[in-house]
């Protein structure tokens, strides 16, 4: 028998249930118990017709009877016997309830063909109900029509009197079909209801005449076809809803005939019958399972109406032996709104391609989806949040998440589709699961260049952005495109919170929730063959929340003193304004993560030399000065730095002497000009008697020209909004050469050369000249003060001079004198001449010309309220000598 539908071995029906010609009867040895509908539904869901026919029963454990001897099973039957059952026993449900229905409209026929072929009809009822078996062979839909659709049902029927209980009703059973031998049904018209949904008629089968045999063991094989009609459509609605809400707990069916039977030459009249049957929880279908093949998203014009395509292609598993043509289908596709009465918005629309069902085999489905500009309603943040639905479909899908997609019957259907499944689809919503896409390794490279550091605004208020470092750079994104995405896509702007990481423990939170302007390149990913996306964006002032001090010295540490790039980690989520065929849209979340190689400062090498010009006293108290200065440094990095406030204590040997403030600097990279900064020396103060010693030593080592140092330091109120930030950087000691103080020239006084045989000195000359009078033992020295606005007083001198290392004299002299800005000559300063020594004769012989002498002395300063004593020690101070 052939098993092609377009084939049928029964002609089609034309319209009158008389005019069908009898199918004809064989017998057949395999025998399977099952049986097909067709509910409305099943032309939205896509596995309806996929379905087997199963029985109702639940005590058909014995339907697989062993085959006769000469005799084997279809591969159908057998399959399609694999699922009967009880499913009390075996605790599954994986009937399906428009399938039983159809079971139960052909087992209300047979049992009107054999009860009313024979005895009484209660003992023939109850024989037909336990002997009867069914087994669907094969089952075909034929066409759609525009009420239903046309099925082809092909199966096995015979009586088994083993299965009745009863041995008298076995008994009188076997010997009424005996003699009945066939019996035969008229076309009839079978109506399904469903009595708790209001008797709501669910559908209509018109089946033709059928010939059976009713003796017991015989086997007839059974071929028709039958008209299957849609209900109501509003109360099937309504079961397909309960059922997609899970509301469905239960389903009672009614079946109704009016049913002509014959046997024989005799007729037994048109006889009505009713059979109910009751479907749980566990046998009412779920979704088909499914998975996609393919899927990718391009631009495209429909219509004159520029928008994205999204091809799918979807494989349906079949696991049963029906085949038929599923026709074209067109939706809506929907996307929860803000809320329950906002509903659901439309996204776009999709149409399904043509698909062939074929027995056991996975059903593919093309599905082309398109949509237009997004709708301002999709795009708006919901109230009291700053997501919009748009941004819960991708951030779920982005997440790697199962995400919800709903479908309705479009509302313009394609011409291929019935109007009756228009009719029913249209206002079913069914939720559609669509596997995510966990975006890994998105961000293929992340680099920051031209970076530039700022140090926070110590007025901010705590815990503000501004009390925070901040950090501006030209970010730099290699972002590599998913092989779906297939149409034009540009980054208009950026937004992330990062969390920075060194050796994989937090350092702290970049805070670049601004949105920053972006562009985009499309461009191929080196050494790869996928496409990507070059992003770069420029980042002003950021706030970075250092979390964990620890890491963040050890970031200064290895920056300062490391001598390589320091390598930071930095994991975001990204927000991306992008622009494409749909308009502008956020795609917010997208999980990033890439490495940040800061160069070192000055390959691990800190030493750098500020000069100290433009000195001038501010202030002067018992203790110390205020003092402000210009300051030219060359800055050895690539990198900036913007300082608002920052104050440093100022050490000498671990000795506490001063500290130092500057107030909105900024650095460069290479030379910097006249950087304004505030000292203040007070070392008594600082550190006790100690610190006073050491004060003086070090202002006089520097007077004297020794190479001395100054070890800068932070501290907790170096930031005063940020107390974590200052303690952490002051493990750090940065030590400096004490900034040369150049003294001025002197105008009145050409340059002259040094005597031949001479060595230089680098002291800083701030005796610029002398002159010895031998007759009246006097010396009059040129002194260059470094303090173009202040006024020193020399209180006190003790000194002596020399010539290769011999006396030549010694001044002792005690009466204050001014030393004003530039240049002036001192006092006429007593000499007490070291007779008879080397050196005063050199000087005598020196009379009328010039040489150089070094000097020791003792000194007392004041400036202002402060006095200090210091000492002096200088070689080759040009000396004149005159009578």
């Amino acid at each position: 028998m052939s098993n092609n539908p377009s084939a049928p071995l029964l002609a089609k029906n034309d319209g009158s249930g008389d005019k069908h010609d009898r199918p004809h009867s064989q017998r057949s040895e395999a025998s399977i118990a099952s049986h097909k509908s067709r509910g409305p539904r099943r032309s939205l869901t896509g596995s309806e017709e996929s379905t087997p026919l199963l029985s109702g029963e639940d005590n058909r454990q014995n339907y697989g009877d062993a085959p006769r001897e000469g005799t084997a099973r279809s591969t159908a039957a057998s399959s399609l016997r694999s699922l009967q059952g009880s499913a009390s026993k075996k605790g599954k449900g994986s009937r399906r309830w428009p399938t039983i229905i159809a079971l139960t409209i052909l087992t209300i026929v047979l049992l009107i063909i054999l009860g009313l072929g024979f005895a009484a009809p209660a003992v023939a009822e109850r024989y037909a109900k336990e002997a009867m078996v069914f087994e669907p062979t094969d089952l075909s839909i034929d066409s759609f029509t525009s009420s239903g659709v046309r099925a082809r049902i092909q199966g096995d029927f015979r009586m088994d009197a083993s299965r009745v209980k009863k041995k008298a009703v076995r008994d009188l059973g076997r010997a009424g079909t005996w003699i009945a031998r066939a019996a035969e049904s008229k076309s009839t018209e079978v109506d399904v209801f469903l009595p708790e949904y209001g008797d709501v008629l669910l559908g209509a089968a018109l089946l033709p005449p059928i010939v059976v045999n009713i003796r017991n063991g015989h086997t007839t094989h059974v071929d028709f076809i039958a008209d299957l009609a849609a209900g109501d459509l509003d109360g099937i609605r309504r079961v397909a809803n309960d059922w997609l809400d899970g509301r469905l707990g239960q389903l009672r069916v009614r079946g109704n005939a009016d049913v002509g039977i014959k046997s024989g030459i005799f007729s037994l009249g048109t006889q009505k019958l009713s059979e109910s049957i009751v479907f749980k929880a566990n046998q009412i279908p779920i979704m088909p399972k499914y998975s996609i093949g393919h899927l990718g998203f391009s631009d495209a014009e429909r219509g004159g109406e520029k928008g994205m395509v999204a091809n799918v292609s979807l494989w349906l598993t079949n696991d049963y032996p029906v085949h038929f043509q599923i026709p074209s289908f067109r939706f809506d596709i929907l996307v929860p709104g803000c809320s329950a009465e906002q509903g659901f918005l439309t996204l776009g629309e999709a149409m399904t391609a043509e698909a062939q069902v074929k027995p056991k085999t996975d059903v593919n489905v093309d599905v082309s989806g398109f949509v237009r500009k997004l709708p301002e309603a999709l795009i708006t943040a919901c109230p009291d949040t700053q997501t919009s639905p748009i941004d819960r479909l991708l951030g779920s899908y982005i997440d790697g998440q199962e995400t919800l997609v709903y479908v309705r019957g479009s509302r313009n259907p394609s011409k291929e589709t019935p109007t009756w499944i228009t009719d029913f689809i249209k206002d079913v919503i069914v939720p559609v699961p669509f596997p995510g896409h966990e975006f890994k390794d998105l961000i293929r490279n992340f680099t920051l260049a031209d970076v530039h550091f700022g140090l926070p605004d110590p007025f901010a208020s705590p815990n503000s952005p501004e009390s925070k470092p901040r950090l501006s750079a030209v970010v730099k994104a290699l972002i590599g495109l998913p092989e779906e995405i297939q149409f034009p896509i540009d980054v208009a702007q950026v937004r992330a919170d990062s969390d920075v990481y060194y050796k994989k423990r937090k350092l702290g939170e970049l805070d670049l929730s601004k949105w920053q302007h972006a562009n985009s390149t499309r461009t191929t990913i080196p050494h790869e063959k996928e496409e990507g996306l070059l992003v770069q964006s420029i980042v002003k002032d950021a706030p970075l929340d250092i979390t964990d001090d620890d890491v963040f010295a050890d970031v200064v540490q290895a920056l300062v003193f490391g001598g390589k790039p320091v390598i930071l980690g930095v994991r975001a989520k990204v927000d991306v304004e992008t622009e494409t065929v749909l308009g502008k849209f956020v795609v917010r979340g997208i999980p990033a993560q890439g490495k940040v190689f800061v160069k070192p400062i000055s390959g691990g090498n800190t030493t750098f030399s500020p000069e100290v010009g433009a000195l001038e006293i501010l202030e002067t108290f018992k203790t110390g000065l205020k003092i402000r200065a210009k300051v030219n440094v060359t800055n050895p990095t690539e990198y900036s730095a913007t300082v608002p406030f920052i104050d440093i204590n100022i050490f000498v040997n671990d000795t506490l002497l001063g500290h130092a403030t500057a107030r909105d600097v900024s650095v460069v990279p290479g030379p910097n000009q006249d950087l304004a900064v505030i000292a203040v020396w007070d070392p008594s103060h600082q550190s006790g008697k100690n610190g006073a010693r050491v004060g003086s030593e070090l202002l006089s080592q520097y007077i004297s020209g020794y190479n001395t140092t100054l070890t800068l330091r932070t501290h907790a109120s170096s930031i005063p909004s940020q107390p974590r930030l200052g303690t952490a950087l002051s493990i750090f000691n940065v030590t400096i050469p004490t900034p040369k103080l150049t003294p001025p020239s002197n105008p009145n006084r050409p340059v002259r050369p040094d005597p031949p045989n001479e060595p230089a000195t680098s002291a800083p000359h701030f005796i610029d000249d002398a002159v010895f009078h031998l007759i009246t033992s006097t010396a009059v020295l040129t002194l260059l003060s470094p303090l173009p606005h202040t006024t020193l007083w020399i209180t006190s001198v003790l000194a002596t001079a020399f010539y290769n290392n011999t006396p030549i004299g010694a001044i002792e002299y005690d009466l204050p004198f001014k030393v004003p800005p530039g240049a002036s000559d001192t006092p006429r300063l007593p000499i007490d001449w070291s007779l008879g020594s080397i050196g005063h004769d050199v000087v005598k012989k020196a009379l009328g010309g010039n040489l150089k002498v070094e000097a020791e002395a003792k000194v007392g300063v004041r400036v202002g309220k402060w006095r200090e004593k210091v000492w002096f020690k200088g070689k080759g101070i040009g000396a004149r000598v005159s009578l």
